[in-house]
C-alpha cells in the first residue's frame, strides 16, 4: 500500500473523473467511457477554478448525502455539464 501511496491523488482524480463524466452523460445523453472521462476530468478542472474564483457555491455539503468526495463530485459534475454544453453550442 506504501507504494501506491504517491499515486492516489491521481487515482482519486481519474475515479472523480469517470463518476462526474458519467453523470453528467446520464443527465445530458450520450458518451461512451473514455469520453466520459475526458469530460470529467477538464469538468473536474473546471468546477474547481469556478469555486476558487467564487463564480460556484453549493448550496449545502454534499459530503453528507455522499459521505467520500461528495462535494468534489458534485463540483465535477457540474464542470463536466458546462463542458458538454459548450461543447454542443461551438459544434454547432
Amino acid at each position: 500500500m506504501a507504494q501506491l501511496q504517491p499515486y492516489m491523488p491521481w487515482i482519486i482524480m481519474a475515479i472523480n473523473g469517470l463518476v462526474a463524466g458519467w453523470l453528467a452523460g446520464l443527465l445530458l445523453g450520450g458518451g461512451g467511457l473514455i469520453r466520459n472521462f475526458v469530460v470529467g476530468i477538464i469538468g473536474a478542472f473546471l468546477g474547481g477554478l469556478m469555486v476558487q474564483a467564487g463564480l460556484l457555491k453549493l448550496p449545502f455539503d454534499f459530503n453528507t448525502i455522499i459521505p467520500v468526495f461528495g462535494n468534489q463530485i458534485v463540483v465535477s459534475t457540474i464542470g463536466a455539464l458546462i463542458v458538454i454544453i459548450l461543447a454542443r453550442l461551438l459544434g454547432r
